[in-house]
């Protein structure tokens, strides 16, 4: 079949090679214009255009896909289907009737629970126990269109939302491939009842409020791994934590219980959680005994409260 791809990150690049190596024709692909990146800020193309321009695929990435000039370079292609993976553009109307089988969007989430820009991340805060991947046909509203096929996904006790990332990637992936080979498919509209939105995630959400319970607090930790990561402060230190699992213990939130080779137990609103794997500002992810060997901490020391 011959497809438009439209995507940005490592997500979508997963499905424009699996789709690729599908035998699928890809007329051209649309990412979002480079971005500057790094500590030079130097431009840099995304995940999805870098393997188009390795696999020889036409790159376009415009600003907007609004103007009459955008629209008819994805005319010209004369495709039958686009694909839409973490594009991060609106498609408007006239683009979506383009195709003959219109636009089909890979969303990381059970529709209608979660949709919007951060599927993945709001569903571990929230202590879902599954997830999983809906191929969808795209209408004008923000993830409001009809499903073609769908497959759950169970979240284990110990996913970050980057294992879950992974794991979503490779099955969204699949179920493209699926999709694409069975098109046109029956389209089951979404229910009415159970809709939430996974708004975009912004760093100062990472920050770890310890007067939280230890449960909430292990799912923040996981959710904002590996990005922003959750932020905490000891003694006007920035620190961030990547990994921590429940401990016994109770205090004072923020209150270092205990501190040992196997880490750091801090007090939490309820319960306490001990802390594996951190970070100093500037510095590398570490795992808390080679941590303690530059910041001797004891019993008794605290994290601080955020205003």
């Amino acid at each position: 079949m011959k497809i438009i791809f439209a995507g940005t990150p490592e997500f979508a690049a997963q499905a424009l090679a699996a789709i690729a190596d599908a035998g699928h024709e890809v007329a051209l692909v649309l990412s979002q214009p480079d971005r500057p990146s790094g500590r030079g800020m130097a431009l840099t193309a995304s995940p999805v255009k870098r393997l188009a321009l390795a696999r020889g695929f036409a790159v376009f990435q415009p600003p907007s896909l609004k103007d009459a000039a955008a629209q008819e370079r994805i005319r010209a292609a004369a495709a039958e289907v686009m694909v839409v993976a973490a594009y991060g553009l609106i498609l408007p109307q006239a683009v979506l009737d383009l195709p003959r089988f219109g636009c089909i969007n890979i969303h990381a989430s059970l529709l209608p629970r979660w949709r919007g820009a951060a599927p993945i991340q709001r569903a571990l805060l929230a202590g879902d126990g599954e997830t999983g991947v809906c191929i969808m046909q795209m209408e004008a509203g923000l993830d409001t269109g009809p499903v073609l096929l769908r497959q759950a996904l169970a979240i284990a006790p110990d996913d970050t939302a980057g294992s879950l990332h992974d794991r979503l990637a490779a099955l969204g992936a699949a179920l493209a491939v699926e999709a694409l080979g069975s098109l046109p498919l029956p389209a089951e509209p979404q229910a009415g009842a159970g809709v939430t939105y996974a708004a975009k995630i912004e760093k100062a959400e990472a920050v770890i409020d310890w007067r939280r319970s230890a449960e909430e607090l292990d799912r923040h930790i996981r959710a904002f791994d590996p990005f922003p990561g959750a932020q905490a402060s000891l003694g006007g230190l920035g620190v961030k934590v990547w990994r921590a699992v429940p401990a016994a213990g109770a205090g004072p939130a923020g209150s270092i219980l205990a501190v040992d080779k196997r880490g750091i137990v801090v007090a939490c609103g309820r319960g306490a959680l001990r802390l594996t794997e951190v970070q100093k500002a500037g510095g590398k992810r570490l795992p808390v005994g080679q941590f303690l060997a530059g910041h001797a901490l004891a019993a008794g020391d605290a994290f601080d409260l955020p205003a």
